[in-house]
């Protein structure tokens, strides 16, 4: 994390680097100081060498003011321009002039929408699983008077307001409520690093979690935890379906109680149909047997069987 903010800081000052002499103002220098060069081979032998002098060194002094006295802002950023070290203002978008060795540009500020990502590596939530965290942050620069003049670097301290935040945040909660509330821990993020930056001129848009790792081992014993739970639900809702079936062969049973022809025609139509079948072995209890008098119909549909012609079997 520490390298990859002092590669944006590199990069920054780079940038400022660039700006310091923009490409108009380079180029009037360049075309100054080429028609100084064609004065002096002109005026080479027939005016005064004092006169020459004079002339190159007015338009030397010129394009180096202007080399330093324009500007040219893009269309997003704004120098901010201090006289003798105090605030002066702020200039841009486009062309704008300073006064040389008055005037200063300490930072130029980008407004537009800015791309953050930090990461809490190793936190323990507030039920002891250290965990991984990655995590994005959008945010834009609303006042660039306050993002130059209330903190140093105001990127660098954003990034780490957004770690530190994401750090206390998970401290605080529970596991399984960091795996299933990501669009709280995002809101809250967003309401504390916003609460930190905006005396900077800085607005928090949105942050977004990226990834939540957790270790190996107890992703693992989650696994098997979900495992069993859907384990125990499969065999609470087999226990139900049994007792549905109970409740229906009660109900069943009423139409039999007080009609016994009804009973012994259901019982013949079960033994039929479980006779019918060929190789198949039916068992009856003998209370069934004694109280149906399935003896008898059971002796009758072997010999119905044993008569029927072989070529019909």
């Amino acid at each position: 994390m520490e390298s990859k903010f002092i590669k944006n800081g590199i990069q920054r000052k780079q940038a400022k680097a660039d700006q310091h002499i923009s490409a108009v103002a380079a180029t009037i220098f360049g075309v100054l100081l080429i028609i100084a060069i064609l004065g002096v081979v002109i005026m080479d032998g027939r005016v005064a060498d004092v006169w020459i002098g004079l002339f190159v060194a007015g338009l030397t002094l010129v394009g180096t003011y202007i080399l330093f006295a324009l500007k040219v802002a893009p269309q997003w950023e704004k120098a901010v321009v201090l006289r003798l070290g105090k605030f002066h203002g702020l200039r841009g978008p486009g062309v704008f002039w300073m006064l040389p060795i008055v005037d200063s540009i300490p930072s130029w500020i980008d407004h537009r929408v800015m791309v953050t990502p930090f990461s809490a590596e190793k936190t323990l939530t507030k039920d002891t699983v250290p965990v991984d965290v990655d995590a994005v942050l959008f945010w834009v620069v609303w006042d660039a008077e306050k993002a130059a003049l209330e903190v140093k670097d105001y990127q660098s301290a954003i990034a780490w307001a957004a770690q530190t935040a994401l750090r206390d945040i998970l401290g605080r909660m529970m596991l399984a409520d960091m795996l299933v509330g990501r669009s709280a821990i995002d809101d809250e993020l967003q309401k504390i690093i916003d609460e930190r930056t905006t005396p900077w001129g800085v607005t928090v848009n949105s942050v977004e979690i990226r990834d939540i790792v957790i270790p190996q081992d107890l992703e693992d014993a989650m696994s098997r935890q979900a495992q069993a739970e859907r384990e125990r639900q499969a065999r609470v809702i087999l226990g139900e379906s049994e007792e549905q079936i109970a409740a229906s062969f009660s109900e069943a049973s009423k139409a039999y109680v007080n009609n016994p022809t009804a009973l012994h025609l259901r019982a013949m139509n079960m033994l039929f149909e479980g006779l019918k079948q060929k190789g198949a072995l039916v068992i009856v209890p003998s209370s069934a047997v004694d109280t149906m008098n399935l003896g008898a119909l059971s002796g009758l549909v072997s010999i119905a069987q044993n008569n029927v012609p072989k070529d019909e079997k």
